[in-house]
């Protein structure tokens, strides 16, 4: 297992926006989006649908579209280099140099869909040894023997038999551990997941959402985790991202987001999050649609849904408001002139669930680390 230096920044995002022409102008996709990964840690970015998540890791290994801007930012990659301490702002490389220095040796990522992901044209062997041979300089029979052995650590019954097939013989569980052993062949320093776990049934995402997690503290990997699904979150997640319209409206620790969020949208996601634990048989959803990205946004781009909204969230865009050194908010809400906002009785319900369940089950936690 790797030694961590945990708390050292890997990855910090600072200030990225990004935009996309259109023949109906501007998309401004992006709005001024930062956050910081730290060594052996995940972050994880949830969203609606079309909130910038997936754009934003994207834009770290290079994937753009033709009609793609970057306006401003940076993303600056913290790595060991000859023995020497090195940081650079990926947005300066092309995507080729990006492809050449870092993607897959360095910076990895998962797709949701395998079936896309894989080449239906070429043998599972084929694929799983690629990058290998490409950027460790391994010859094919090392390449091969050394995938096996990623096929067998990732979960994949007779890893030699699978080496033989082709994607179309793999169920979509087997087709995801696969990618999964591609994107870690190179021993990447990050891993990015883009909701991996979407196309596969409720009993597969829980293994491979185990599976990734054991790969990442068995070798010390840097996780950026994707998802609208706060219930994955829960079981992957050091810190959470809370993204709406192109910028991130809430950020801290799973602890905070999950048991002291503070803004409305959050609140919203986590309301709309189903649960046997509650009284309620009333299924909750967000009022409204995400704003049109193509118009200017003057205020809080979540004002027109947000029942809790105030004069001035219709003027001027909040700043951020720091609760704690790890949890910050953007919401009008936390100014001290405005009114005393509580949290959704139902929403509390659902907190002092958690923490009851929560405090009955550390024991047991505590006996078994023991």
């Amino acid at each position: 297992m790797k030694e961590i230096n945990y708390r050292e920044p890997i990855l910090e995002v600072k200030n990225l926006s990004i935009s996309f022409r259109t023949s109906s102008g501007n998309l401004n996709a992006i709005r001024g989006v930062s956050f910081t990964l730290h060594k052996g840690e995940t972050v994880a970015i949830v969203g609606e649908s079309g909130s910038g998540k997936s754009i934003t890791v994207k834009s770290v290994v290079g994937i753009e579209s033709s009609n793609q801007k970057i306006n401003d930012g940076e993303i600056l990659y913290t790595f060991i280099e000859n023995g020497m301490k090195k940081t650079v702002d990926l947005l300066k490389f092309s995507r080729r140099e990006k492809i050449a220095k870092f993607n897959g040796q360095k910076i990895a990522m998962i797709f949701q869909d395998p079936m896309t992901a894989l080449n239906p044209l070429l043998s599972i062997g084929d694929q799983l040894t690629e990058g290998m041979i490409r950027h460790l300089k391994m010859s094919k029979k090392d390449a091969w023997e050394r995938g096996v052995e990623l096929l067998d650590e990732v979960g994949i019954p007779n890893p030699k038999l699978c080496m033989e097939n082709y994607p179309h013989q793999l169920s979509g569980g087997m087709r995801q551990r696969v990618v999964i052993a591609i994107a870690l062949s190179c021993n990447p320093d990050i891993l990015i997941c883009d909701e991996p776990t979407t196309a596969l049934d409720v009993t597969i995402q829980a293994r491979i959402l185990d599976l990734i997690k054991t790969m990442q503290e068995k070798r010390g990997i840097s996780v950026i985790f994707i998802t609208h699904d706060l219930g994955v979150v829960a079981k992957v997640a050091d810190y959470v991202c809370v993204m709406y319209a192109g910028k991130i409206v809430e950020r801290g620790t799973a602890e905070e987001i999950y048991l002291k969020p503070r803004h409305p949208y959050t609140w919203g996601l986590l309301l709309a999050l189903p649960t046997l634990e509650t009284t309620s048989d009333r299924l909750y959803a967000i009022p409204g649609t995400p704003p049109n990205l193509l118009k200017k946004i003057v205020g809080d781009a979540f004002a027109p849904r947000n029942r809790y909204a105030l004069n001035i969230d219709y003027e001027e865009e909040p700043p951020e408001y720091q609760i704690s050194e790890t949890h910050v908010v953007r919401s009008w809400l936390e100014n001290p002139q405005a009114p005393v906002v509580k949290i959704p009785a139902e929403l509390q319900e659902r907190i002092e669930v958690m923490i009851d369940k929560a405090a009955v089950e550390a024991p047991e936690e505590t006996y078994a680390a023991s």
